[in-house]
């Protein structure tokens, strides 16, 4: 059973190496892609940089808590997108019945898929994590920390797009429905959380987990919590198998269905 995982990850592995040699042909591109990335980041910074010259606190966050909280978005979108980058495209694969290609190789159907392709602009995203970490303030427990965050942030990111576009092998049009969650996570993601209040704060910590992904990572960093991080890991364990359980479900109808209805 191990030697069957090794050898599963060690191919996904390659599949995005292979994804990526694919990407740097073009070196020029791949270069500019990475660099805009990191630029248009740091550009979206100048707001609380104004922001914070006027008040010391916004939503109970310090500036460099912000560093930090952007640093953590930054990172969990970066893994997301270049380690699984066609996770965020699964919902058209199904519906289109692109899967097919996939089921008739010999090794794990929903990691095959998501592995298959890479985005070269979200290893700016990682960079840039990196450089706000620094800027907050390094020492290697917090930058173990913060790397445990951003996979773990990564792959709840993934495994929620997973479940969104899962609804495909059910129902027409769910890529809408995809599409919409993604948005979400990463449109409250670099907010502070003091500034929701009530049903929305609790949606940020259940149906829309920006709170898992983003908050929690920020109060640990900021001051750890043994609490807080067995709740993180326990809700990336959850998911993850969710995400399986609810793909492989539905490849089950998929794979008994030919490939005109597939593509309906």
């Amino acid at each position: 059973m191990l030697t069957e995982v090794k050898n599963q990850i060690k191919v996904s592995f390659l599949s995005i190496k292979y994804a990526l040699l694919r990407e740097m042909l073009n070196k020029t591109t791949f270069i500019t892609n990475v660099i805009f990335m990191i630029l248009n980041n740091a550009s979206m910074i100048v707001q609380w940089i104004i922001l914070y010259s006027l008040k010391e606190n916004v939503g109970g966050y310090t500036f460099k808590q912000i560093l930090l909280l952007w640093g953590i978005a930054a990172g969990t979108f970066g893994v997301s997108r270049f380690f699984f980058s066609k996770a965020f495209s699964l919902a058209d694969t199904i519906n289109s019945g692109k899967l097919d290609a996939y089921l008739v190789q010999p090794k794990n159907v929903l990691l095959s898929v998501i592995t298959s392709e890479v985005e070269v602009s979200a290893l700016g995203d990682i960079l840039y994590a990196y450089i706000m970490l620094f800027i907050y303030g390094f020492t290697l427990p917090t930058f173990l920390l913060f790397t445990m965050f951003c996979i773990g942030g990564g792959i709840i990111l993934t495994a929620i797009s997973i479940i969104l576009s899962s609804l495909s092998f059910w129902f027409q049009k769910t890529d809408v429905i995809a599409d919409t969650g993604n948005r979400l996570l990463t449109s409250f993601a670099t907010y502070p959380d003091g500034i929701f209040k009530g049903l929305a704060k609790i949606l940020l910590f259940t149906l829309i987990p920006v709170g898992i992904v983003n908050y929690i990572p920020v109060d640990i960093l900021s001051n750890f919590n043994l609490g807080l991080t067995g709740i993180f890991l326990f809700a990336t364990f959850l998911l993850i198998t969710l995400a399986a359980f609810i793909f492989y479900k539905g490849l089950k109808r998929y794979s008994s269905s030919n490939l005109m209805n597939a593509r309906i």
